[in-house]
């Protein structure tokens, strides 16, 4: 590619391992014109982020080397290129945004002089000169009042907020080319369609090069000029966006298409529905009237008076058994917290949790109890979910001997059992958590959860940081779980197209409240409430002539800035 600002040829990474070595990039060749998104897809594994640590030579471990191939930047090759030549690369000329801001940024610093780190060292700018630069870059990714937001500290924004600081650090060094690692993946579906719209505006405005890593397609098709697709270290195909879409050559391209929610399909033959045309009546499982959780904030010695705020507000809800809801809305609308209310992990202030009978509220003692034997919880994070010390068959064991419902002499058995019952094979129940991928640690907290003999799965964002085709298999796992042992399941999600997949009702939260609910296909076909038009709206589609955002979504994205900085 004549334009190219950035090409790599025949790049090899290993990893070495005593006298073993195993190949982690192979033979990857890709160019980046100048202006352009490279969209960088592709499952856990795969080497899409290792590929662009290779390019600032910030590979993750010392075992890891570079060894073979060019990486040339405006002719420059930095594989060759010594440490203090690198120094300015970094940043200065490739910037880097992370999919998890809060461990990026420093939390002891304001993120105004974060910012202002950056543009001394690659600008070489005064205190003065580098804060109103700071200010300005503040205001360029969308901080209202960014003078005021300047001195604010990480933990004291919402998700979306620190992606935009996150992004104002990188911006701060004036790179020619930005690296979006999964900038977007734990945001929910609004958040994110604030944060793409931010990076296309940043392309245009400064005529940045991009490179998109990411898992979800949807996010590609309508934010980038070009795809490559990487499997197992390797550069399985690569095209213009269109055209890989409509007609990708390799088995796996195909494969991650047909893996993704938001494809026009009918999702009715996606339902359990020998559950749905089942004649007998379904009875409540879980009753929820009236509730109101409500925490302190404020207050103190010398602030005066406390003062609280309302999480959930009035939440009424009837799941009946063997139902899959689905629970969706953005950050901070409630959905984790009227979830660890349910489970007793959270205080009432006011109404009542009945499950299976036993009021929460009424008879705390004996509903507690019900609810630890009888109800699960599976998490968003599955590295953090599982303790790093324990095997899963120790993890498994563990769960089993306290739940005391199987002899001490069938424990193993049972063990594996499970493992076969979420698709992992056996030998895993020797192995630890690190040495496994974010799915197969997903996997292991749903057998976890199973080890319960639940009656009840509260599953919390639990595919949000996986990718897509891991996402369908989990999904997949839940359906056929749900059918086969006649669970009850609330899937609290961001990502709507999942939940119209997988869920019979949807209920929408906003500020705390239900602004909608009822059957997933009448919901999404024929939305009611603005909100619930808005989040839809804000789906990321596999169709590269939707627009990114339309209409009242637009409108709630540019109004969710401020009520997030507020």
């Amino acid at each position: 590619m004549s334009d190219a600002i950035l090409s790599v040829r025949d790049l090899t990474v290993k990893v070495r391992i005593g006298d073993d070595s195993r190949t982690l990039i192979d033979g990857v060749s890709l160019d980046l014109a100048r202006g352009e998104v490279l969209g960088l897809v592709g499952e856990s594994g795969s080497g899409k982020s290792l590929l662009c640590r290779s390019l600032v030579r910030l590979l993750p471990s010392s075992t890891l080397t570079i060894e073979g191939g060019d990486i040339l930047l405006e002719g420059r090759n930095l594989v060759t290129a010594d440490e203090a030549e690198m120094l300015e690369v970094r940043g200065g000329e490739i910037g880097m945004i992370f999919q998890n801001p809060t461990s990026h940024l420093d939390p002891v610093m304001c993120v105004g002089d974060q910012i202002v780190e950056g543009i001394r060292y690659h600008q070489g700018l005064g205190h003065k000169a580098a804060r109103a630069t700071a200010i300005e870059i503040l205001g360029q990714v969308g901080f209202p009042d960014p003078a005021r937001q300047y001195a604010r500290y990480p933990h004291e924004f919402s998700g979306g907020m620190r992606q935009r600081a996150m992004i104002a650090v990188a911006l701060s060094c004036n790179p020619k080319i930005l690296i979006a690692d999964e900038p977007t993946t734990a945001l929910d579906v609004t958040i994110q369609a604030q944060i793409l719209r931010l990076l296309m505006d940043l392309r245009d405005s400064r005529g940045l090069s991009i490179i998109l890593i990411t898992h979800d397609l949807g996010v590609v098709a309508q934010t980038c000029d070009r795809i490559a697709v990487m499997r197992a270290g390797k550069l399985v195909e690569q095209g213009l966006k269109r055209t890989l879409l409509a007609a990708p050559q390799h088995p796996y391209t195909v494969q991650l298409i047909g893996s993704h929610p938001s494809l026009p399909a009918d999702t009715t033959s996606l339902m359990p529905t020998e559950e749905i045309d089942d004649e007998r009546p379904r009875q409540p499982l879980l009753e929820i009237d009236d509730l109101h959780v409500r925490f302190p904030v404020g207050g103190g010695l010398f602030s005066g008076r406390a003062r609280t705020i309302s999480a959930v507000k009035g939440v009424s809800l009837q799941v009946m058994r063997g139902e899959t809801v689905g629970i969706v809305g953005e950050s901070g609308s409630g959905k984790s917290t009227l979830a660890r209310a349910m489970l007793g992990l959270t205080p009432i202030s006011a109404g009542h949790v009945t499950f299976d009978g036993t009021a929460l509220t009424l008879q705390r003692k004996t509903a507690l109890y019900r609810l630890r034997h009888e109800a699960a919880m599976v998490f968003q994070d599955p590295y953090n979910a599982l303790n790093p010390r324990l095997t899963i068959g120790e993890m498994l064991g563990e769960v089993l001997r306290v739940q005391g419902k199987v002899a001490t002499a069938d424990i193993p058995l049972r063990i594996n059992e499970l493992l076969d019952l979420v698709g992992l094979e056996r030998e895993f129940a020797r192995r630890k958590p690190r040495s496994m991928s974010g799915g197969q640690c997903q996997r292991a907290g749903i057998a976890r959860a199973l080890a319960v003999d639940p009656k009840l799965i509260i599953a919390d964002e639990c595919v949000a940081a996986l990718d897509v085709t891991i996402q369908a298999q989990i999904v997949a796992l839940f359906r056929e779980l749900t059918a086969r042992m006649n669970l009850t399941l609330l899937f609290i999600a961001h990502d709507l197209a999942i939940v119209r997949n997988l869920c019979e009702r949807v209920v929408v939260m906003y500020r705390g409240e239900i602004v909608e609910e009822g059957p997933c296909e009448a919901v999404f076909n024929r939305p009611q409430h603005p909100y619930t038009a808005a989040l839809i709206s804000a789906i990321p589609d596999i169709d590269p002539e939707k627009p990114l955002l339309s209409g009242i979504a637009a409108q709630r994205m540019d109004a969710g800035i401020v009520r997030q900085a507020s």
